[in-house]
């Protein structure tokens, strides 16, 4: 599908845990039907974040030595750990998808994302399209297998997922740049597969990929006053 729309891009780097957090919240918050949609491409402090049904209370081990560097996402999912990775948001309208449910618009945005890994000579593909794969649920992001996770040789790069309302279906996700711990709850990443990119380079490639996929065109921006304004009460509560 060609999307054919002009798209804010908002791009920030290395905010804690909490402020990137509260921007997609905020962003999610004050879309309204008429408004534009949006890429944001961001970076992260070492971090940690939590599925919307995860406890904090759970995790005081992780609260502890991130010194409180931890909040919880609008989405679901398990335990991500952050500051080696590129994340990214879409925020649209689902009348700009034809309102597809959940599956479909996993198959649908996840496009862009196949299409980067493959600009960089990997060979991605779905979890659901992987023999070897076994789909299973886990409390941390990086251990368990959904049906449209990305998979590189048998192993899942990254993590996506959904928020959705009547007007809205937001999409983030992030991908490791580089290996930050030997360890499987921080995930496989790209630097695994013998690839070194750095955050604007990944960005680069990551904005072209999906203006290539979608046939947009950007519009570079920063939040609004809206959205500031939001923004600045969800951080007053965190």
């Amino acid at each position: 599908m060609k999307f054919n729309n002009e798209f804010r891009l908002i791009i920030t780097q290395n905010f804690s845990s909490s402020i990137n957090s509260n921007i997609d919240k905020a962003l999610f918050k004050s879309f309204e039907n008429d408004s534009k949609p949006i890429l944001r491409v961001y970076s992260w402090e070492d971090c940690v974040t939590l599925g919307a049904g995860q406890k904090l209370d759970d995790y005081e081990k992780l609260q502890n030595s991130y010194k409180n560097n931890i909040s919880k996402r609008l989405t679901g999912g398990g335990v991500l750990f952050h500051g080696h990775d590129i994340s990214y948001t879409i925020l649209l309208n689902p009348n700009m998808i034809e309102n597809k449910d959940v599956k479909e618009t996993y198959f649908l945005i996840c496009q862009f994302l196949l299409k980067f890994y493959e600009d960089l000579g990997l060979k991605p593909k779905f979890a659901k399209d992987d023999e070897s794969i076994v789909l299973s649920k886990s409390p941390f992001c990086q251990v368990g297998f959904e049906a449209y996770d990305i998979i590189i040789d048998g192993k899942k790069i990254g993590g996506n997922a959904q928020k959705r309302a009547k007007n809205c279906i937001l999409q983030h996700g992030s991908i490791p740049l580089y290996t930050k711990q030997k360890d499987e709850v921080f995930g496989t990443s790209l630097e695994d597969f013998g690839i070194k990119l750095n955050f604007e380079e990944a960005k680069d490639r990551l904005i072209k990929a999906f203006k290539t996929t979608f046939n947009v065109e950007f519009l570079e921006d920063k939040l609004n006053k809206k959205e500031l304004e939001i923004l600045d009460s969800l951080n007053k509560d965190s």
